[in-house]
């Protein structure tokens, strides 16, 4: 939150933002909510120009899906805001693929929160209209794998308790 709440008096434009911080204190900025459900979460992504999230992975997949390249500054545990820093890893993985415009400081949050006022189309990607089919046949055979691995594990003894 304060990097938020220092750039937002610097911003070049004055953006309507919907902050959601959960148990985090909120923004002195306008925009902080508690928590969204999941339709409101879906209306504010659709809706939105930039989605700046944290780096966890269906976070970071709902944005792509509608149409963003994701503004991500994962949780960082030296600042005691996670446990471990699987978010960093995750989040610099698929920086290094070009899926995620990546922040880990504040001066790259600020960076990219002005470019992406200026430039809003250079956070976009377009949605793969068979990514849906593809997930579900992926779902599917994952379903399959688990079913013959099932079938083939050898049936555990089953030992009676002496009294």
């Amino acid at each position: 939150m304060d990097w938020l709440d220092a750039w937002f008096p610097t911003a070049p434009l004055r953006p309507t933002m919907v902050i959601q911080h959960g148990y985090s204190r909120p923004p002195a900025i306008p925009g902080g909510v508690p928590f969204l459900g999941h339709a409101e979460l879906q209306t504010a992504m659709e809706t939105a120009t930039l989605v700046v999230c944290h780096g966890g992975p269906a976070t970071i997949l709902e944005a792509r899906r509608h149409g963003h390249l994701p503004i991500v500054v994962p949780r960082d545990p030296s600042r005691q805001e996670h446990v471990d820093n699987h978010q960093q890893l995750f989040a610099r993985r698929l920086a290094a693929a070009g899926m995620i415009a990546l922040c880990e400081s504040q001066e790259e949050l600020t960076a990219a929160l002005n470019r992406g006022l200026a430039q809003p189309d250079s956070f976009t990607v377009t949605a793969d209209a068979d990514a849906q089919a593809a997930r579900m046949a992926a779902v599917h055979r994952v379903g399959r794998i688990v079913e013959e691995l099932v079938a083939a594990a050898r049936p555990r003894r089953v030992f009676a308790r002496r009294r």
